[in-house]
């Protein structure tokens, strides 16, 4: 096989996959994101975010 079309193989191998995993990922946060304002706009959503600040409990404490 030429070099040249060996590398093209190569180079889709892994850009497929980069890119497949880049565009769900993008999906996935947009998904969460309208989820986030929905409840916000239905006043489920919690103003302090996670419910305590970074660092106020132990880190054994799960």
């Amino acid at each position: 096989m030429d070099g040249k079309y060996f590398s093209l193989l190569d180079m889709a191998i892994v850009a497929v996959p980069v890119f497949a995993i880049g565009i769900w990922q993008l999906i996935s946060v947009s998904r969460e994101i309208a989820r986030d304002k929905a409840a916000a706009a239905r006043g489920d959503a919690s103003p302090e975010g996670a419910g305590h600040p970074v660092g106020e409990h132990r880190l054994d404490d799960r």
